[in-house]
């Protein structure tokens, strides 16, 4: 039954953690302004869109998601998506409206009828290279306003005629190759030198994200250049002025054109901006639950993200989706409830009411550094450099998730990286199974006459079978695995005498069981393991990590060292 996660946590709510809350919501609403600014003219809309999709998405994710801490808004991930609705004639923003409610009722059924969990069939190497091509492209669309360049069109270049700028990755590097000799030196300082201090800014301190306080420096070192050289173009740097206005409360509510020729046009974009915000959002709901200790319920968390995205385009917003940064942000100063979430948004409509005239203030060179930090994020590229030390198979995924992302388009990509890896998954269970047969049957553990042996577990330790193979497909069962290992186990014996096949989702997901572990002080130690997924487990580092010492081929020997663990 659906039940939004506020009403859990408003049954025993205290007035000392809505200070908590308070405090929460209130750094996490400033520090959501320069970022819904940025996304939202990122995908070439104008600034208030992202501020009213932070501020109602943002409100309803929180009142009525499945997640404690879940902070809502635009992300970098639907820029590429909206960019190209927005810039096509045949539907531009009235277009976008109808999809995102559409793609709001597609999030609804899938929590109605408890398919949240299908999310996590998408394999982990499809998640890693399309979130690397929306970070490339991300980053490519602030070239313009990082290095200060005017592009005039209409524009022939190779050959192309542009009459505004393309939505295409090669066709904006050939429009600002193009344009290069429009550069503005003192742009191009003021973008760098943000860029730095973002980077650099959590040495200082992690509780306020250094995109803020390049904000707020650029704004003001910009007023007082300009007071001082007067209209001297050499230290001119465009403003969000310059380009659109910021209103000073929200706009009336207005449905969206739902008409039957409208609908079937965009419902395959509906469909891929249901299927990112899923993504998305579900991925932060885990952040959030390792930073916390909690378990949040994800068909809840759907439906909550589908009520959000069918109101933000009611009243002009973009689609919305859970946002891992803030919501880490809104965790480490103290936002344990969905009140801080709700604070968040009621901060942001303040702020746009009070102060939406200074805001207009803002260099977009400021802006552009903010989203290329963006970008330098979400390219994840540690994940990037372990799979790539890994097989060639999720490798291939890899790329052609990446490649695909960045050249044609993010909907093709995971359609496509899904039939590669499934492919590839086929292909592998075939190869094995071949090796397995003719090297013949033998499996530790089971006695001459074929019966299972009665295993003596001492106290302190848990043994738990892995059934098949570990892949993007079996991720939950470790789930389990690691709600069951409380504290009254020392050591978690996880025996993979039937696990033939490993693969980077499976890795990932040992990495994550071995993290949960760690931090229960709950020992892992390997049973039974194979061939490939020892020499996976090499290849990636992961043997290392759980210690050689602890991976076994057989039960006898695990439990002998299971029992030396639980007696420490």
């Amino acid at each position: 039954m659906y039940k939004p996660e506020l009403l859990n946590t408003l049954r025993n709510y205290t007035g000392k953690q809505f200070v908590s809350d308070l405090i929460a919501g209130i750094i996490v609403g400033i520090v959501a302004l320069p970022l819904s600014i940025a996304f939202a003219i990122a995908s070439g809309c104008s600034p208030e869109t992202g501020l009213y999709t932070a501020i109602i998405a943002g409100f309803c994710i929180a009142a009525f998601g499945g997640t404690r801490c879940q902070i809502g808004g635009p992300t970098g991930a639907f820029t590429v998506i909206i960019y190209a609705i927005v810039n096509n004639p045949a539907l531009g923003v009235s277009g976008l409206a109808t999809a995102t409610v559409i793609a709001g009722i597609l999030l609804i059924l899938l929590g109605v009828f408890k398919l949240g969990g299908l999310v996590k069939f998408i394999p982990y190497t499809i998640v890693v290279g399309f979130t690397a091509g929306i970070a490339v492209t991300i980053a490519t669309g602030q070239l313009g306003d990082f290095f200060g360049m005017h592009p005039q069109f209409p524009m022939t270049v190779l050959g192309m005629e542009y009459a505004k700028m393309p939505g295409t990755f090669a066709g904006k590097i050939l429009v600002y190759a193009n344009s290069f000799t429009t550069l503005n030196v003192y742009s191009l300082v003021m973008a760098t030198v943000c860029l730095v201090i973002i980077f650099l800014w959590p040495r200082v301190t992690k509780k306020i994200p250094g995109s803020l306080i390049v904000i707020i420096l650029a704004t003001l070192v910009n007023l007082l250049v300009s007071h001082f050289a007067g209209d001297s173009s050499a230290w001119h740097t465009d403003i969000i002025k310059d380009r659109y206005s910021i209103p000073s409360g929200l706009p009336k509510p207005q449905l969206p054109n739902l008409s039957l020729s409208t609908l079937t046009t965009v419902f395959p974009t509906a469909v891929s901006i249901a299927v990112l915000a899923a993504i998305e959002s579900l991925l932060s709901a885990v952040v959030a639950d390792g930073m916390i200790g909690t378990k949040h319920d994800s068909n809840n968390e759907l439906i909550g993200q589908g009520i959000a995205n069918i109101f933000s385009p009611l009243f002009g917003g973009l689609p919305a989706t859970g946002a891992i940064a803030r919501t880490a942000t809104n965790i480490n100063n103290g936002g344990r409830t969905p009140v801080a979430g709700m604070i968040h948004a009621v901060v942001l409509l303040l702020i746009m009411m009070i102060f939406g005239k200074y805001v207009e203030y803002i260099p977009m060179c400021a802006l552009a550094a903010v989203l290329v930090h963006v970008a330098w994020g979400m390219a994840g590229i540690p994940s990037i450099k372990a799979l790539l030390k890994g097989q060639k198979s999720d490798i291939t995924v890899l790329v052609v998730t990446f490649l695909i992302t960045v050249f044609v388009d993010l909907t093709y990509a995971i359609g496509i990286g899904l039939v590669f890896a499934a492919f590839f998954f086929i292909k592998k269970m075939i190869d094995v199974s071949e090796v397995q047969t003719s090297r013949g049957t033998i499996v530790t553990g089971i006695t001459g006459d074929g019966h299972e042996e009665q295993l003596d577990v001492p106290a302190g330790v848990l043994v738990y079978e892995i059934d098949g193979p570990l892949f993007f497909g079996t991720v939950r069962k470790f789930e389990v695995a690691v709600e069951r290992a409380g504290a009254e186990f020392k050591v978690l014996v996880l025996r993979m005498r039937n696990t033939i096949y490993l693969d980077a989702g499976g890795i990932r997901s040992l990495e994550q069981c071995k993290q949960a572990c760690d931090r229960r002080g709950v020992k892992i130690v390997l049973s039974g393991i194979h061939t490939q997924p020892y020499m996976l487990c090499e290849k990636t580092g992961m043997a290392d990590k759980i210690g050689r010492e602890n991976i076994f081929d057989n039960i006898t020997e695990a439990m002998a060292r299971a029992t030396v663990l639980a007696a420490q």
